[in-house]
C-alpha cells in the first residue's frame, strides 16, 4: 500500500535542528531560538553579521500553469536541494510557509511530498512558529486602531466611505468577504462597510516579506495607507501611531525559520504570500540568508511563471536588488496533457497528440523566463508512475530542439537520489552563467496603466487591458497623487494566462480586465484585482477539513 506524505514524514529520522544549524550552516546554539527540537528561528543580529560574506548563486524554481493533475513545484525544489547536497554541493532551500486556510480547504500543504519533503510536516502545515498569527494580529491591530480613531472623535477627518483597510484571518471563509462593522448603536463605533482577506493577501505579509531589517519593517509599516480624509489626503499607519505596536507584534516573526528536509538538509521557510492574489515569494531576509549560508540558494515563486515568477522578478528582485543565476521550470506529462484537452480521469492513458498540444503552455512559460526576464532555464519533468517512455521522449526531443536543458526527475519516489540528474543540469547551467540583474517587464518610470499593459502583453499574451470605471478612476488618482513609481502586483487566476480559468494552453489576444485597485504603499506596489479572483478564498464542496482528525494518542490523521 502506498504511503501518504504524513506517513513518510513520520518515518523519517530527524536530527535536532541545533545540530543541523551548527554542523551544516555554522550557526552556534546561541544564535538560534528553538521551537522544540526540530524547528528554530535564526537571530537577526547574527544574520546581519554575514553581510560581508560573498553570495552564493540564486536559483528560482517556477512551473507551468497549475492543473488538478499537480506539478510538484515545491516537491521539486526540495528534491533539487537534496540532489545537489547529495552531489557534494552546499545548497540551502528558501521557501514560503503554508497558509492554514488551504490546508483545510482543497489545495493541501506546501511542504513538498513523497520522499522530497521539509519536516516536521505537521508543524509546518499547521501553526508552525506562529508567523501567520503574528501577521494577522498586527494587521487587525491597525484595523482596530483605525476604527477607534473614528469612534473617538475622528480628529484627522477620515472619510468612512474611503477606508481601504480590511481585516484578515488565516482561513478560507467566503461569508466574510463583504461585511458591515460598527452596528448596534454609538457605543459600537461608526457603521461602515468592510470585509476580510486571507492573511496571505495582507499588505503586512508583503511588508514583512520585503523588509531587510527591523528598521526597514517599521518604516514600511508606517507607510501603509489605510484610508483617506474628506479632502482626499492619505492616512497612514504612522499617522495613527500604530506602526510601532505592529512592529512589536512582528519582531519574532521577522526572523526566518530553520527546518530540514527528509535527508537532513537545511531549509529556511519564511513568509507566505499567495502567488495569485499577492506577490508569491518568500521573505527577502530568508533568501539573502540562504545566499550567505550556501553556495547555492534555491527558492520558488508561487504558481506558474506568469504569476509568481513575474512578481519574483518585477517586485522582489527589483526591490531587494537580487541577481538570480538560473531558473528551473517544473512541468509534468500529466499537466501538459490536461493543457492539451485531456480530462483528469484519462491522464493515465498515453496520448502523444494531447501532449504535443499542451506543449504550447510550457513554451509560453519558457518564453517568459528566458526572453522576457533573460534568465537561463532548465526544464524539470516531474515523473509520475503512469508516464510512458514515448511521452517523455517527445518532451525531451522538443526541449532539445529548442536548446533547452532537460532533466527527468524522480525525487517524489526516490528523494535526492532521484533528482541528481536535475541537480547536475542546474549546476552546469550555473557554471555557464554569472549572477546578474534580471530584465523587467516594465520600467519604474512607466505609468501604472502602462506597467499593467506591459505585463499583460509580454507575460500573459493579451492584446489589451480594460478596467471598471472605479478601477480606472482609482488608477488615475494614484498616478496623479505620486504613486506611479510603484510596481504593480496583478491578482488573477493561476489556471490560465487569461483571466478565465477555463482557457487552458497558451491563449493570445485576450483582454485582461481590472476589477479593483488597492494601494500597498508600505509593500511598494499597487494590487490590481482582475477577473473573478478573490482575496478571501472560499471552501470547496468537499473539503480537507472533513478528513483531518486527532486520534486517541494525540496524533493528527488525514493530513495529506
Amino acid at each position: 500500500m502506498a504511503l501518504h506524505d504524513l506517513d513518510i514524514a513520520r518515518r523519517a529520522t530527524l536530527r535536532r535542528i541545533t545540530d543541523i544549524a551548527r554542523e551544516r550552516l555554522g550557526i552556534a546554539d546561541e544564535h538560534l531560538v528553538p521551537y522544540g527540537h526540530y524547528k528554530a528561528k535564526i537571530a537577526l543580529p547574527w544574520l546581519q553579521s554575514l553581510d560581508e560574506r560573498p553570495d552564493g548563486k540564486l536559483i528560482l524554481v517556477t512551473a507551468t500553469s497549475p492543473t488538478p493533475a499537480g506539478e510538484g513545484k515545491t516537491t521539486t525544489s526540495v528534491g533539487l536541494a537534496d540532489g545537489m547536497n547529495r552531489l557534494g554541493h552546499k545548497a540551502v532551500l528558501a521557501l514560503r510557509e503554508p497558509s492554514i486556510g488551504p490546508v483545510f480547504g482543497m489545495k493541501g500543504g506546501a511542504a513538498g511530498g513523497g520522499h522530497a519533503q521539509v519536516v516536521p510536516m505537521e508543524d509546518i502545515n499547521l501553526h508552525f512558529t506562529g508567523d501567520f498569527h503574528a501577521i494577522a494580529l498586527a494587521h487587525n491591530l491597525l484595523a482596530a486602531v483605525l476604527d477607534n480613531h473614528v469612534h473617538q472623535g475622528n480628529a484627522m477627518g477620515i472619510d468612512v466611505r474611503r477606508v481601504f483597510w480590511r481585516r484578515v484571518m488565516d482561513m478560507n471563509d467566503r461569508a466574510l468577504r463583504h461585511i458591515a462593522v460598527g452596528l448596534g448603536g454609538p457605543a459600537n463605533g461608526y457603521p461602515r462597510e468592510g470585509g476580510f482577506d486571507i492573511v496571505a493577501a495582507s499588505e503586512v505579509m508583503a511588508v514583512l516579506c520585503l523588509s531587510r531589517s527591523m528598521s526597514d519593517l517599521k518604516e514600511r509599516l508606517g507607510r501603509i495607507v489605510v484610508a483617506e480624509t474628506r479632502d482626499r489626503k492619505p492616512v497612514t499607519a504612522a499617522d495613527l501611531r500604530a506602526h510601532g505596536a505592529m512592529a512589536v507584534l512582528l519582531k519574532d516573526a521577522l526572523a526566518p525559520n530553520l527546518v530540514q528536509t527528509l535527508e537532513n538538509n537545511p531549509a529556511l521557510l519564511h513568509g507566505g504570500p499567495f502567488g495569485n492574489i499577492a506577490h508569491g515569494c518568500n521573505s527577502v531576509i530568508a533568501t539573502r540568508a540562504a545566499l550567505k549560508l550556501g553556495d547555492y540558494a534555491i527558492t520558488e515563486a508561487g504558481f506558474g511563471a506568469d504569476l509568481g515568477a513575474e512578481k519574483f522578478f518585477d517586485i522582489k528582485c527589483r526591490i531587494a536588488g537580487l541577481q538570480p543565476t538560473a531558473a528551473v521550470l517544473v512541468t509534468t506529462v500529466r499537466a501538459l496533457k490536461m493543457q492539451g484537452g485531456v480530462p483528469k480521469d484519462a491522464l493515465a492513458q498515453e496520448n502523444l497528440a494531447a501532449l504535443e498540444a499542451g506543449l504550447a503552455n510550457l513554451e509560453r512559460h519558457l518564453h517568459i523566463v528566458r526572453e522576457v526576464f533573460g534568465l537561463p532555464c532548465v526544464v524539470a519533468a516531474n515523473h509520475f508512475v503512469a508516464d510512458t517512455t514515448a511521452e517523455h521522449a517527445l518532451l525531451q526531443s522538443r526541449m532539445a530542439a529548442r536548446g533547452v536543458p532537460y532533466a527527468l526527475s524522480r525525487h517524489w519516489a526516490d528523494g535526492g537520489a532521484g533528482a541528481t540528474e536535475l541537480a547536475r543540469e542546474v549546476v552546469a547551467l550555473c557554471d555557464q552563467h554569472a549572477p546578474r540583474a534580471p530584465r523587467f517587464a516594465y520600467d519604474d518610470a512607466h505609468s501604472l496603466w502602462d506597467k499593467a499593459l506591459q505585463v499583460a502583453q509580454k507575460v500573459y499574451g493579451a492584446a489589451q487591458i480594460t478596467a471598471s470605471p472605479e478601477a480606472e478612476a482609482r488608477l488615475k488618482q494614484l498616478q496623479a497623487d505620486g504613486w506611479g513609481h510603484l510596481a504593480v502586483c496583478i491578482a488573477k487566476t493561476q489556471y490560465s494566462f487569461s483571466t478565465d480559468p477555463k482557457r487552458l494552453g497558451a491563449p493570445t489576444g485576450h483582454t485582461v480586465h481590472i476589477r479593483e485597485v488597492r494601494l500597498s504603499a508600505g509593500a511598494g506596489f499597487v494590487v490590481l484585482v482582475c477577473g473573478d479572483i478573490m482575496t478571501m478564498p472560499g471552501l470547496p464542496a468537499r473539503l480537507a477539513a472533513e478528513t483531518i482528525d486527532l486520534d486517541d494518542t494525540g496524533q493528527v490523521t488525514g493530513l495529506f
